[in-house]
């Protein structure tokens, strides 16, 4: 999906958000483990129970690769499921030398359909690069997260500034706004403003929102840009919104309340 594309998507639907399919077998509904594939018959629940209010689709992989051989046969399944209708991410964090990449590159864009794979910089230019030699795909670079442990680099002094500013600023010089994002938590809405003047033009992937208490509201307020330039992932209080048998119900009213709120930042 290009960027123009994805522009669009937001503008007729209203809405930035990104449902997370962090599909942990030990937390789906009791009633759906007896299915064949447990974890794929409540990913299809939730998404026809979704799609209406997101624009985008985040696959989790660590909780498919976690079931071996089947799980993977699980994340295939979902993701030509959701089809081309919604921006869909391997949240992978891939990121190794060339050749290796290339191959990851290959298995996300080529082997599976997915529009987007998260990648880990720490290598530099040459283990993001062949993510963005794909057309109409993107890389979705780790910038500043929110957990404890990004005080441990991000946060340290690098050159004029923080080592999260370096990376924003050299990636930005490998790709492009239309082939690039980056990740920025939620919880880290005052640093958004930085962020912004940094990186005008590019997409953020946005999680934190929900059970890890970002705020909406802060988030749209300081991170936005002319084309809305954010995706905002949900994740558990989406899919798991409830335990029982109403399960999609309850995702389907998370989802169109957060679609509500957006409706009213987006169309500022």
């Amino acid at each position: 999906m290009t960027r123009k594309e994805l522009v669009e998507l937001i503008r007729q639907k209203e809405s930035y958000l990104c449902v997370g399919l962090d599909s942990d077998i030990t937390k789906i509904p009791v009633h759906l483990r007896q299915e064949p594939d447990p974890v794929l018959a409540f990913n299809k629940a939730i998404i026809d129970a979704t799609r209406e209010f997101c624009v985008s689709y985040k696959i989790n992989t660590a909780f498919y690769e976690a079931l071996g051989a089947r799980g993977w046969d699980t994340l295939e399944k979902t993701v030509r499921y959701i089809g081309q209708s919604h921006f869909t991410i391997a949240d992978a964090k891939r990121g190794d030398i060339g050749n290796t990449s290339d191959q990851y590159a290959r298995a996300f864009f080529e082997t599976l359909p997915f529009d987007a794979v998260t990648v880990a910089p720490y290598m530099g230019e040459d283990s993001v690069k062949p993510f963005l030699q794909h057309a109409g795909k993107w890389a979705i670079v780790l910038g500043l997260t929110s957990n404890k442990g990004a005080a441990d680099f991000e946060l340290k002094r690098a050159g004029e500034g923080l080592l999260y500013e370096e990376v924003l600023k050299t990636v930005s010089r490998w790709g492009t706004p239309e082939n690039t994002m980056f990740v920025i938590g939620a919880t880290q809405a005052d640093s958004f403003i930085n962020i912004r003047r940094l990186t005008p033009d590019h997409f953020y992937l946005v999680p934190g929102v929900g059970a890890q208490g970002g705020s909406l509201k802060d988030i749209s307020e300081k991170a936005m840009n002319a084309d809305c330039g954010i995706l905002v992932n949900v994740s558990r209080a989406i899919i798991f919104a409830s335990s029982g048998t109403d399960f999609a119900e309850k995702a389907r009213d998370a989802a169109h309340e957060y679609q509500a709120e957006m409706a009213a930042y987006v169309s500022r």
